[in-house]
């Protein structure tokens, strides 16, 4: 299919004296300025993995799991996440015979290349800590489905999900009748999200593109606060070859009159979205300016922060998280829950502090930076292009103390494999390549090819099949008496990672 360039949509006329001001702002100001970073990075984290998770497992009613089954495999038999059509008429036909669902509720929409998850997470503990009821919608899914449709802070319940479905199946049929494409697999799923936050009813929603932003099924709402995460090459196929252009597809999110919350960006792609907001009268608050961090150290199992939003400085912020990428998440987070209570512009002062501590105090996200096992350890990562895997290895080279790593690699074959083995082969002393079980799977040899040209032949082991793989690593990271001081990163995609939970023990 055809699809328009970014490039072609946007206006490349010079700016008016406002926008050519906050431009110069932002290209002059360090990058580093909002992280002042201290504490050892050697610390070795020995904790194991939190006791509870919030990735759901199978259903233990053989009825209920075949019910879900049927609907996870009608789901499967639409156009997949991959192959889209950039139009919203699809979405918007279907929320109109549903009665405009989306609009029973305010909303935070999320844009971005990384961090939109971890992001969404916090967010929703944030609000749920304020007494807020949250929807939560976020995509792609760890291991399950339902993961990606959240109440109360909570997946979804299998029984609640198949009702959803069939609910709004009536509908979807209705309109892909009347269309020249049927709706997709994700506008099936986003239909069903909008539908069930209305029908919870919940008092907010977190919203996360599932690619770009203006032609994105979730692009139907109108949020009051627009957040955007890092913006870097990915899906550049569909969204552009440069940042500025992936960002011209993402500013789409920036409605009128909202709040933008900008996440440090390239300095051409902070440029597209301020002139967006300029055209839109959009508030803008940029990281590292309006808000930012003020410190960070590592501490066990995660790391100290204080941060500094929209309303002033929060202290002694614990974020059960590791990596650097985490604490910008976290800044993120704050000020985008600032500006929807109105911080920083229509009221001053702050967020009650315990209340922050509290809900940051809570924030898990499964497959980022995740310890599943020890002796050796075995990290997830969900990484899946070079600028998240940059900061998965810096993040994983600060909180881990390996004195020998083994990385375990199974990408998609769109994605930029090449960028993802050279983030990674500075930190691995060898790898395992290996693929997943979906089609969308990157084969094994081909990947290994790729990899050898990177590491090397003698660092680079293929097992094809994952449970082969993880036995490989492990069997590697126990070496030379090795075994207190090494680890294994498994990561590469999301399904890799979601599987290797599986065959972890983690379900």
């Amino acid at each position: 299919m055809s699809e328009p360039r970014p490039s072609d949509r946007h206006d490349a006329s010079e700016s008016d004296d406002t926008f050519a001001e906050i431009v110069d702002e932002a290209t002059q100001r360090d990058p580093d300025l909002a992280v002042i970073e201290a504490g050892s990075r050697t610390l070795r984290t020995a904790s194991g993995p939190a006791p509870d998770d919030e990735v759901p497992s199978r259903p233990a009613d053989p009825e209920v799991d075949k019910a879900l089954r049927a609907v996870e495999q009608e789901l499967a038999g639409r156009w997949g996440e991959t192959k889209l059509d950039p139009s919203v008429a699809r979405i918007a036909a279907l929320m109109d015979v549903l009665g405009e669902p989306q609009r029973a509720y305010p909303s935070i929409h999320i844009t971005g290349t990384n961090g939109k998850t971890s992001t969404a997470r916090m967010i929703e503990a944030l609000l749920g800590a304020f007494d807020l009821r949250t929807g939560r919608y976020t995509s792609p899914h760890v291991q399950s489905i339902t993961e990606r449709i959240s109440l109360d802070g909570a997946p979804m319940d299998p029984e609640r999900f198949i009702e959803t479905y069939q609910d709004i199946k009536p509908y979807v049929e209705m309109v892909d009748a009347q269309q020249p494409y049927r709706l997709s697999f994700f506008e099936v799923l986003t239909g069903m999200a909008y539908a069930a936050f209305a029908d919870a009813p919940v008092d907010v929603a977190v919203v996360e593109v599932g690619m770009g932003g203006s032609w994105d099924a979730t692009n139907v709402i109108d949020a009051s606060v627009a957040v955007v995460t890092p913006i870097s090459l990915d899906h550049t196929d569909r969204l552009g070859t440069t940042p500025a252009e992936i960002a011209g597809e993402k500013a789409g999110v920036i409605k009128q009159d909202a709040t933008v919350i900008l996440a440090q960006q390239p300095v051409d792609a902070a440029q597209v979205m301020l002139k967006k907001a300029v055209e839109v009268d959009a508030t803008v608050a940029r990281e590292g300016m309006e808000f930012g961090i003020v410190s960070r150290e590592m501490a066990v199992g995660g790391q100290l922060l204080t941060l500094r939003g929209l309303g002033g400085e929060y202290e002694e912020i614990f974020l059960p998280l590791y990596g650097a990428h985490q604490a910008h998440n976290a800044a993120v987070a704050l000020s985008a829950v600032e500006a929807f209570f109105g911080i920083g512009a229509e009221q001053p002062g702050s967020l009650d502090h315990d209340t922050i501590r509290r809900a940051f105090a809570s924030v898990r996200s499964p497959g980022r930076l995740e310890v599943v096992r020890s002796s050796p350890t075995v990290v997830l990562d969900a990484a899946h292009n070079p600028a998240g895997a940059r900061a998965t290895a810096d993040g994983l080279s600060e909180a881990f103390g390996f004195s020998r790593l083994i990385g375990v690699v199974g990408a998609s074959d769109d994605k930029d494999v090449r960028g993802l083995l050279e983030a990674f082969e500075p930190i691995f002393a060898e790898v395992v390549i290996t693929q997943n079980s979906t089609g969308r799977a990157m084969n094994a040899d081909a990947l290994a090819a790729v990899a050898v040209e990177v590491f090397g032949g003698d660092r680079v082991q293929v097992e094809p099949r994952l449970d082969d793989a993880l036995e490989a690593a492990i069997t590697l990271a126990e070496e030379e008496n090795e075994y207190a001081g090494a680890g294994v990163l498994v990561t590469g995609s999301v399904i890799t990672v979601g599987e290797a939970r599986l065959l972890l023990g983690r379900h």
